[in-house]
């Protein structure tokens, strides 16, 4: 059974009524561009073929049901007539809180609403289950009150949602490319005007994500600690972000820099050219070059960044050696775990699966999970 029809059938199941709207928003993955969000810098993500479905439909009243059918079918049920606040046990709950409270402030002309919501977004993955969840209920509110807001908008009040109410500093590509992806393309995002540039895929290319599943988190993780790190990068530059430096102004004064600061700023430096240089590559089809990109950026990640851990690098050499200089791998996602990207000839992909079936639980003692994926469109109609 599809989402569509799973939340779709729940919904008639438990509120007695057929849906009106089935809408859905995808998860992502990151090809190139890592940390450099919050520091205003360039990303390369595309939006891939797991996603969260809501089917949905308006109420009379100003009450907001909802039902998590991949949480045992817990519900959640609160007025927009009162400020909305965190739920005391229910995580999921306050993303949907979270969004709503803060699409409050911007339209505030929409009613309730019933919501059944499933997804197939791996979480704990750094796929951005959460930005996915944001996303689709930013985008059931639009549309059932034809709200005017756009896909930028839909994104900024998700983000907000994570940042001021869920209490997670993310910056803002997750939510997006969720919103804004392009069906066979990645995205090339500037993170400071939030412009964006399709960057069409090579054809006969895979995207393989491959978790670790060495558990992360990232509320609660060094994530917080890299961001103030930049920060106080941008400090000593005297500019608003990171993106403001050149790499030359940079060499010039490192050995002023505390170390592992320098470290910091060096990796968001060089990641940002690296990402432009990456949709250059990628436009062009030039797998080889995307493949010398990727291996930099995770080097820097392990050792600038300091933000990958033996499981991940140990993945990234088994599909580095398989695959050779016909495509790329990094690691992908805020870090500390997580997934690794790679970009494959389809040719290959038995044979990254096998490589990595044969040698990682071997070497690590934990079981990965493969998905070959699609770029996706961003949010709309399931």
């Amino acid at each position: 059974m599809s989402l569509k029809e799973k939340t779709q059938s729940l919904f008639a199941e438990k509120f007695g009524y057929p849906a009106t709207h089935t809408l859905q928003a995808p998860g992502r993955v990151n090809l190139i561009g890592e940390h450099t969000d919050y520091n205003d810098g360039f990303v390369l993500p595309c939006a891939i073929d797991y996603q969260t479905v809501i089917s949905c439909a308006t109420r009379t009243d100003r009450t907001v049901r909802v039902i998590a059918a991949d949480y045992d079918g817990q519900q959640d049920e609160f007025s927009l007539d009162v400020p909305i606040v965190t739920h005391p046990s229910q995580q999921w709950s306050n993303y949907v809180r979270g969004v709503v409270k803060h699409l409050q402030k911007r339209d505030n002309t929409f009613g309730g609403a019933d919501l059944v919501i499933s997804g197939n977004v791996p979480q704990g993955a750094g796929l951005s289950s959460s930005a996915s969840l944001e996303v689709a209920v930013g985008t059931v509110f639009q549309q059932l009150y034809h709200l005017p807001l756009d896909g930028t908008q839909i994104a900024l009040n998700g983000q907000e949602a994570e940042n001021q109410f869920v209490g997670c500093n993310c910056g803002i590509m997750d939510q997006l490319i969720s919103a804004l992806g392009k069906k066979g393309s990645a995205l090339l995002i500037d993170c400071r005007s939030l412009g964006s540039k399709a960057v069409s895929m090579p054809e006969g290319v895979a995207i393989v994500i491959i978790n670790s599943n060495f558990k992360r988190t990232l509320v609660g993780s060094e994530y917080n600690t890299r961001r103030e790190q930049c920060e106080t990068g941008a400090r000593f530059f005297q500019q608003k972000a990171l993106r403001d430096v050149n790499i030359d102004q940079f060499n010039a004064v490192a050995h002023e820099l505390d170390p592992v600061v320098a470290r910091r700023v060096r990796h968001v430096l060089t990641e940002n050219a690296r990402t432009v240089e990456a949709a250059d590559a990628l436009e062009k089809g030039d797998l080889q070059r995307m493949g010398v990109l990727m291996a930099e950026s995770h080097a820097s990640m392990r050792d600038d960044f300091e933000i990958t851990v033996p499981q991940i690098d140990t993945l990234v050499a088994i599909v580095k050696t398989t695959i050779g200089d016909k495509g790329g791998v990094r690691m992908t996602g805020g870090g500390f775990g997580g997934c690794v990207v790679a970009l494959v000839p389809e040719a290959l992909v038995p044979a990254v699966k096998e490589a990595v079936a044969a040698q990682y639980e071997a070497k690590t003692g934990i079981k990965e999970s493969v998905y070959v994926c699609k770029p996706l469109a961003g949010a709309g109609l399931a």
